[in-house]
């Protein structure tokens, strides 16, 4: 900002961080008050006629996050693969992972818009819990490729994000185990640490061998 005025990169930047560590977990917490954290989820909370709009909406920002979020670290990605060839990897090649992230979100929103009504609607329901199991799991799977793939590249800059990816599997298996169900207390945990982690990722890979705002 060397002329007073910001640059479409900081006010991207401004934004991601505005949702990432603010907007989508307070409203993730507002969306279940009134509710037992371990008694009920999302799904739940979503079916009924009060809180409809409200989970569409929250489905519809986190799944614009992640989409806006890992297609740019992505795009990173392939920028310095074309740009910096590493000399230990002579033949990086553009990454690919646009197809699984765009499968993942598909399925978020078929979560969303699907109802979960399991005596009235049972297949609907069962396909509820397909959608948003498949697009947790496939959230994971495209975060833990591109740790991965960064780790091997800049192992000290990166080790901190697969402890955290790890952290968030460990996490959501032992208030699975817990609890006993998919329960709220379980989407927040694994909404929040999703988003923030997302964001820590491409912040790093925006700007390689520094370390900003939203970083470390």
């Amino acid at each position: 900002m060397p002329d007073g005025r910001f640059t479409v990169w900081e006010v991207s930047a401004m934004l991601l961080n505005l949702f990432a560590y603010f907007i989508i977990p307070a409203y993730t917490l507002l969306f279940v008050k009134g509710y037992g954290w371990f008694a009920t989820n999302f799904s739940v909370i979503g079916n009924y006629i009060h809180r409809r709009d409200a989970f569409v909406l929250w489905g519809l920002m986190v799944g614009s996050y992640f989409f806006y979020a890992l297609r740019s670290i992505v795009k990173h990605m392939d920028k310095t693969a074309e740009d910096v060839p590493s000399p230990g990897m002579p033949h990086r090649r553009r990454t690919k992972r646009t197809p699984l992230i765009t499968v993942s979100l598909v399925l978020l929103f078929c979560a969303i818009t699907t109802p979960y009504l399991p005596e009235e609607l049972p297949l609907k329901s069962f396909l509820h819990i397909i959608f948003a199991f498949l697009a947790a799991v496939l959230l994971l799977v495209c975060l833990i490729i591109i740790i991965w793939h960064q780790y091997l590249i800049e192992p000290e800059r990166y080790v901190s994000c697969l402890y955290a990816w790890a952290a968030i599997v460990a996490g959501s298996a032992f208030l699975l185990i817990l609890v006993g169900i998919v329960s709220s207390a379980l989407e927040i945990y694994y909404t929040v640490t999703t988003v923030i982690l997302t964001r820590i990722l491409l912040a790093r890979i925006s700007s390689p061998g520094q370390q900003n705002s939203a970083g470390r």
